[in-house]
């Protein structure tokens, strides 16, 4: 079946077809809230096949749809992508609007809430976005979706995305909460990572060397961030997608042995610990030892009789054992790198 032309109504032609074809856009439309629109409603529709016999083709279809709006809605890929469709551009005088403006221009607010939230993000050190949220001037996607279009970046509604499992099974879940990103799946040899702000050179780093390919940010609001991050790392939810797709390999003796050989693959993945989880792991193995004397102190009082003359054994013994067990366990799980 051809969903190209069932679905979304894309006359016979080149498969798979172009970006703009696929969003029907007119060839190179350049506004991003018509390539935005025109993605949502395309997204709705295509929903309606996701269950029943057409659930593969949906899915892959909604991806597509997904990739060509991230791609048309990141200046610097798009400018790549028109291009190689043979686009010939004009030279454009002034740089970026700032995104009070484009706020501005949209009529989500007016010059004096704009001055307004400049001062107030100078006077606390915020960024502009988290000012116009703060006061309450502006709805978090409206302020996320403005930033991007700041910094010519796409803005995604993650509502509306289906992250690749492969991609996410590279990243492990301290990384992602620590930095607050998701990443969300390859385009073009290109992996797009959904962030609160535009992901730091260190971070660029590390993703490219998990992924080895170039690393694009997405914006999306903070909310939706952690919820995302809550939906696709919840416990056991990579380990569960792995063990679902084990009976797909075949024999009984297969099945079993598949889950434990994922669950392997997915810790060797996991990488080395953070800075940051080092230190706490550090932090609770001083609370443990520090404790142990607690302990050796209220086993001593409740438990061994003081003798008439000089310190039981016993006491003498509590206080050495006690600490020296829970040293040795503090060092061996939780001090070591």
């Amino acid at each position: 079946m051809d969903v190209y032309k069932e679905w979304l109504g894309i006359p016979e032609g080149p498969r798979p077809p172009d970006h703009y074809q696929l969003l029907r856009l007119v060839q190179f439309e350049d506004s991003v809230d018509k390539i935005r629109a025109n993605y949502k409603k395309l997204n709705a529709h295509v929903r309606k096949y996701a269950t029943g016999q057409y659930t593969d083709e949906s899915q892959a279809l909604l991806n597509e749809l997904a990739k060509a709006m991230l791609c048309l809605t990141d200046l610097e890929r798009k400018h790549e992508y028109d291009g190689g469709l043979g686009r010939e551009f004009e030279e454009v005088e002034g740089g970026p609007k700032t995104m009070d403006v484009i706020l501005l221009e949209q009529r989500h607010i007016s010059s004096e809430q704009a001055k307004e939230a400049r001062d107030y993000a100078e006077r606390t050190g915020l960024d502009l976005r988290d000012a116009f949220v703060q006061l309450r001037m502006v709805e978090p996607e409206i302020a996320a979706q403005a930033l991007a279009q700041e910094v010519g970046l796409p803005y995604v509604d993650l509502a509306d995305m289906l992250p690749e499992d492969s991609v996410l099974d590279e990243v492990p879940k301290t990384t992602v909460k620590q930095h607050s990103i998701l990443p969300l799946l390859i385009d073009q040899a290109v992996l797009l990572v959904a962030c609160v702000q535009p992901i730091d050179h260190e971070v660029e780093e590390e993703l490219r060397l998990r992924f080895n390919v170039p690393v694009r940010s997405v914006l999306a609001s903070p909310q939706a961030i952690n919820q995302a991050i809550a939906k696709y790392y919840a416990p056991g939810a990579r380990e569960e997608r792995a063990a679902q797709a084990a009976p797909k390999e075949g024999e009984k003796g297969k099945k079993k042995a598949e889950p434990a050989k994922k669950k392997e693959k997915a810790s060797a993945k996991r990488g080395p610990k953070t800075p940051e989880e080092i230190a706490n792991q550090r932090k609770l193995a001083i609370v443990l030892f520090n404790f142990s004397f607690a302990v050796a102190f209220i086993i001593d009082q409740l438990f061994v009789r003081p003798l008439p003359k000089g310190i039981n054994p016993v006491t003498i013994a509590l206080y050495i054992v006690i600490p020296l067990v829970t040293g040795l366990f503090c060092w061996l799980t939780l001090w070591k790198k």
